[in-house]
């Protein structure tokens, strides 16, 4: 999105904390006051407070839309913050405050009927419950993640929208990721989404390659797991644009057939898009023939061995030559796991050009 949308957009979302606790203290405490005298006539608003009534949707429209795009946020934290602050809001007014305004109208001689209740309390009992389902479905059935790199290219693309069944590798508490039922664990070959471990605010996406015990090899961006090959073959070349003159290739890993794409030679990297990325921001990918001007090769280790430890994984990026992944960093611990991603069900990346791919809706991730 354009630099001063998202300013814009930010000094919204900043402004939606102090607002909103100023309407709920107006709402709450003072707009009844003026409510019980002005009975049996409408109360009229400052217009200091209409103007922060009407406004407040608007920020938190832009708090919404700042969460939506921001790189590193615990969805699961925010859900549980609405809970509490909602169900908090909703509980408060129904055991104290409701009592004191009810007091207040029969005190001055007004019907307490007339007397509204606060919009924030309306609000808040609407929210609450829809909030709470959606927690809990994400918690322990399925939770939406988008794709936000070229790693698994080409079984998922940047941009690609996916569900992730959280109940295939046990149901974890929200924000703690505490176990509490195990259901299953990861098989080689799953698409799975985990807790990046050098930075567990990150979500990554990767295949699971290694299991506890496994010893591993990757060599050429093939697999020999516990001394066994694993059946890869490369069927054709790979051009999207972006990438050029990638190999494309078909590989059986566990009970999963699926594409890995990579480059026999060191990927070529170009700080700018090539003339056929339809993405903006992208830089270009080569592989082979003559580098573009300003390109430098991105070299990956030939050949990495891992022994995975006891309670944790192995996970590589089907991009072979452009994922950053265990091969770098080591093992997920089970501690880690989110899910097991099984569906695309939409798919837009606001940075390449001729919006959604439509027909990438409804694809089973395999």
């Amino acid at each position: 999105m354009p630099p001063l949308f998202m300013h814009i957009i930010l000094a919204l979302a900043w402004l939606a904390l102090p607002v909103g606790l100023l309407c709920i203290l107006d709402d709450w405490f003072l707009r009844p006051r003026r409510q019980i005298a002005a009975s049996p006539k409408p109360v009229a608003d400052s217009a200091a407070m209409s103007l922060a009534y009407h406004t407040l949707p608007i920020l938190i429209g832009a708090a919404v839309v700042r969460l939506l795009v921001a790189e590193q946020v615990d969805f699961s934290s925010v859900l549980v913050a609405i809970c509490a602050v909602t169900g908090v809001i909703w509980a408060v007014d129904a055991g104290l405050v409701r009592r004191g305004r009810r007091n207040a109208a029969k005190a001055a001689g007004k019907d307490p009927a007339a007397i509204a209740e606060p919009g924030t309390v309306d609000y808040a009992r609407s929210f609450f419950p829809v909030a709470l389902a959606v927690l809990l479905l994400r918690s322990f059935l399925f939770e939406p993640f988008r794709i936000p790199s070229d790693s698994m290219m080409p079984t998922l693309l940047d941009g690609d929208f996916i569900l992730v069944d959280k109940f295939s590798y046990g149901l974890r508490l929200p924000v703690t990721n505490t176990k509490i039922l195990n259901t299953g664990g990861p098989r080689r070959g799953d698409v799975a989404v985990f807790r990046y471990p050098l930075n567990p605010s990150e979500n990554y996406i990767k295949r699971v390659a290694g299991l506890p015990g496994d010893h591993v090899t990757v060599r050429n961006d093939r697999f020999i797991i516990n001394g066994k090959v694993i059946p890869f073959k490369v069927t054709g070349t790979y051009n999207d644009g972006c990438y050029v003159n990638m190999q494309l290739a078909i590989e059986h890993l566990g009970n999963h057939t699926h594409e890995a794409l990579l480059c026999p030679v060191p990927l070529e990297v170009t700080p700018y898009p090539l003339p056929g990325c339809r993405r903006s921001d992208a830089r270009g990918y080569v592989c082979g023939g003559t580098p573009p001007p300003g390109a430098f090769p991105l070299i990956e280790p030939a050949v990495v061995k891992k022994d995975v430890p006891p309670d944790s994984y192995l996970m590589i990026g089907d991009n072979r030559d452009n994922s950053d992944d265990g091969r770098v960093w080591g093992f997920v611990p089970d501690a880690n796991l989110v899910g097991r991603a099984t569906y695309i069900w939409f798919n837009w990346d606001p940075e390449r050009k001729g919006g959604p791919l439509w027909s990438r809706i409804g694809k089973k991730i395999e």
